[in-house]
């Protein structure tokens, strides 16, 4: 069995190039792309940690599907959702470049109890993004205590 992208993260956007404008900021790069059209359309970034972000268009059909008819389009997209996102880019001038965008910083950086340094910010979409250095996630040092 390939593992390779075992686990993928879809957001759905209602606009690609926004998406793309957005997501350049935090140094992601567009690997392919699916103009949206009727029921199809994707967007594929990466960034130089090695995270991938899928994106799906929000058109009507999307709104058509069972699960998502039961939220009001204007919902915000990522309640309760923290997508994390780690970068070898300097964290401190990014926070800076990203706040002189107008870019809603929601945390600003800080070192966590656990070790790394971190920053939380909402995107465009509603999203709440955490920018952090790569780490091994499966590594119990990397969780509070």
């Amino acid at each position: 069995m390939n593992t390779q992208n075992a686990l993928q993260l879809e957001l759905h956007v209602p606009d690609f190039e926004l998406a793309k404008q957005f997501y350049r900021l935090l140094g992601f790069e567009v690997v392919w792309e699916r103009v949206p059209e009727a029921d199809k359309g994707y967007l594929i970034l990466k960034n130089d940690g090695g995270c991938i972000l899928n994106f799906w268009p929000g058109t009507d059909v999307l709104y058509q599907q069972a699960y998502f008819q039961n939220f009001d389009k204007a919902t915000k997209r990522g309640y309760g959702v923290e997508v994390v996102i780690t970068t070898n880019l300097n964290l401190e001038a990014l926070q800076q470049k990203l706040t002189q965008n107008g870019v809603k910083v929601v945390e600003p950086l800080i070192k966590r109890p656990w070790g790394l340094y971190d920053f939380r910010i909402e995107d465009p979409f509603g999203y709440y993004l955490r920018i952090t250095t790569p780490h091994d996630i499966t590594q119990s040092n990397n969780a509070v205590e």
